[in-house]
């Protein structure tokens, strides 16, 4: 009887390779838990961030009625140019800045250009820089469009960057709903199939205190 239960105390081989592999599986399942949590924080910072800066542009133009035309600068709904921020075909060229003539007070156009000068910067990322003096405070590929319904008299402010995942074209979305100027900021910047692009947007009307 003593020699039977020394054989059967213990664990074999098997069983140790079995737990092994029971824990190998957890871990696993565990990290890759930890990567999509990672992704689902990116991601809602990089919307966060989006948010902030498209009311802040809504709060520039609001603030500066008396050249809010001026920062209409996107002037292709189609293509959602040109823009500002991330580098690329469509980018609005901040040097050859110029505002349409119903803007007449001096002091408002040189506060736009400011204005976009700045909005420009924050999309680069200006707000937060590296040891290294790289910019890494805003979304990957941030772009902003900003334009200007002549028909409603609205304007459309849109911030469009590059998420970590595919989703769906924001290029699909209802038209009845969704102006033009938004739906196509940045479009087809983010890959083939524009599943990458996120965007957040806002239309607003400009009140003319003078009336």
């Amino acid at each position: 009887m003593a020699a039977t239960r020394n054989r059967s105390a213990g664990f074999s081989l098997l069983e140790v390779l079995l737990t092994l592999f029971i824990v190998t599986v957890g871990l696993l399942g565990l990290v890759g838990m930890q990567v999509v949590a990672q992704e689902a924080e990116a991601e809602s910072y990089q919307r966060a961030q989006a948010l902030v800066l498209m009311n802040d542009i809504v709060d520039r133009i609001n603030t500066n009625r008396k050249a809010a035309i001026c920062y209409s600068i996107t002037t292709d709904p189609n293509s959602g140019a040109p823009h500002l921020g991330t580098a690329g075909t469509g980018k609005y060229a901040i040097g050859g800045y110029s505002c349409p003539g119903l803007a007449t007070n001096p002091l408002a156009v040189a506060r736009a250009q400011f204005d976009l000068q700045a909005i420009d910067g924050l999309l680069l990322g200006a707000t937060e820089e590296t040891a290294g003096a790289v910019r890494v405070g805003a979304m990957l590929g941030a772009r902003a469009c900003i334009g200007f319904d002549a028909a409603t008299q609205t304007y459309s402010v849109a911030v469009a960057w590059q998420g970590l995942n595919p989703t769906f074209s924001p290029a699909t979305w209802d038209a009845l709903k969704t102006p033009a100027y938004a739906r196509n900021c940045a479009l087809s910047r983010f890959g083939a199939n524009d599943a990458q692009r996120r965007i957040v947007w806002t239309t607003f009307l400009v009140a003319n205190l003078s009336s």
